[in-house]
């Protein structure tokens, strides 16, 4: 199939997303907001069915807030656990008062409601006009349960809102989650139209990719600093990042291999963790002993109990804890009574604005780099005024690990300048400002895994 032909087939099947929302203008909206924030929210707010990918410290509860108000007289907004009361409190600074739900019960009138994501099924979708998913990326999962009932919940709801900072192109299950969560277009039509699988798994075709992302424009706004949409950057500086990598020297051997020359899989990697717990808490300890607040990120509840009991001030926010006593002991941390965070950023690695502390230390890591990214996003977001320090402290055969989300870190970079170049408001056309060249500005000073590992 030649370019002229394989154009004319995405022309087919291709879903252009026309708007559906009220027509609004910009100074309906808040005006606490910036200009581009309200920019963004009018866009969206006339799209009816969109997404906003914006970095972190952007704004963007102020955004699905406004957003939430104009959309629909009455709207819920499904949130992460440790999140929905520090929307709340977010709220009060643009004169809006959004109410905490647990079931649709509570829901006695019009207006802006929030629960979490864990109470979505008490809520009967019929009761609004609109809903907003805050940090979407839990649509990601392209066979949990979570994912497919989110989309099989609202996919009559009028207006749709999904709001996430960790967009990945090359992520398929991602883009085809938020585009079905939409009604953009459904998971198996997009495959056919964009991506090809083979040996490696799915990637975007070659000719299919200016395509896709003209597309993604006509439903989603991808920004990660104001100059992205043509507005000036000031007050949107990052402090300088330093990422180090703590290893330690500790003899594991692998089952079935004669030398530590490789982790293996999952149940590899999680052997290695728990063989290397002790050597790792320990330089863990020394490092958050240290003056200052400090964010201590665990995969393990080991990890975890153990650092908490050894570093004074260490307050080791759990799984098990209720909603209420998590998001009073994140917000006692906020308010800087709470000198150590111990916690996983599967409950405070995402949306929460953790400005107050520039220190953090992961004991080991994961594979993934959406929980790496985001957990040091929640200190070294706009908004910050001091350098952040990030220590990691893993095993020498974990090393390999750091490796992985170095490279994704960097396929995920090049990404998001792509998504950023087909905006639907940008106004600078200018190359030069595209791709990673635009990241690099965005990021200033800083040193990143690759650096760290060498």
């Amino acid at each position: 199939m030649n370019r002229t032909s394989y154009a004319e087939f995405l022309n087919r099947k291709q879903r252009i997303s026309h708007p559906v929302g009220p027509d609004i203008d910009m100074g309906e909206v808040h005006s606490l907001l910036h200009p581009w924030q309200r920019e963004i929210v009018a866009w969206t707010v006339r799209r009816g069915r969109a997404a906003i990918f914006a970095d972190c410290g952007l704004g963007k509860t102020f955004m699905q807030l406004e957003w939430a108000r104009l959309a629909s007289a009455r709207t819920l907004i499904l949130a992460p656990l440790s999140v929905a009361r520090q929307t709340e409190r977010e709220a009060h600074k643009i004169g809006q008062e959004v109410r905490y739900v647990r079931s649709g019960d509570d829901v006695d009138g019009d207006g802006v409601w929030i629960t979490n994501y864990e109470m979505a099924d008490e809520f009967d979708p019929s009761m609004f006009g609109a809903v907003v998913l805050d940090e979407s990326s839990i649509l990601k999962n392209n066979t949990g349960a979570t994912r497919n009932r989110l989309i099989s919940q609202w996919q009559h709801t009028p207006y749709r809102l999904a709001c996430t900072a960790t967009p990945a192109p090359n992520d398929v299950a991602e883009l085809c989650n938020h585009a079905e969560f939409l009604g953009i277009m459904p998971r198996n039509e997009m495959l056919a139209a964009y991506f090809v699988h083979d040996d490696t798994g799915w990637r975007i075709k070659g000719h299919a990719i200016r395509p896709m992302y003209e597309w993604m424009a006509s439903w989603a706004i991808a920004i990660r600093r104001p100059s992205d949409i043509g507005y000036p950057d000031e007050g949107y500086d990052l402090p300088p990042l330093t990422i180090e990598a703590k290893v330690v020297d500790v003899e594991v051997t692998p089952d079935g291999q004669l030398f530590a020359t490789d982790l293996g899989g999952i149940g590899g990697r999680s052997a290695i963790r728990r063989h290397t717990l002790e050597a790792r808490c320990e330089v863990a300890i020394e490092l958050a002993s240290r003056p200052g607040q400090h964010i201590v990120w665990c995969g393990l509840n080991d990890e975890a109990s153990s650092i908490a009991a050894a570093v004074p001030g260490a307050v080791n926010v759990e799984g098990s804890w209720s909603a209420d006593d998590k998001a009073e002991a994140l917000e006692a941390f906020q308010d800087g009574e709470i000198r150590v965070l111990v916690t996983k950023p599967s409950i405070a690695g995402f949306g929460m604005n953790f400005q107050n502390c520039h220190r953090m230390i992961f004991v080991g890591l994961s594979d993934s780099y959406e929980a790496y990214y985001q957990a040091i996003r929640r200190c070294w977001r706009f908004g910050q005024t001091e350098p952040v320090d990030v220590q990691i402290v893993v095993s020498t055969l974990e090393q390999q690990i750091v490796q992985n989300v170095a490279r994704k870190e960097a396929e995920a970079e090049q990404s998001s300048g792509e998504l950023v170049r087909f905006s639907p408001l940008r106004k600078d056309t200018n190359d030069e400002h595209d791709g990673a060249s635009a990241v690099r500005g965005r990021r200033g000073e800083r040193r990143g895994l690759a650096t760290a590992v060498g």
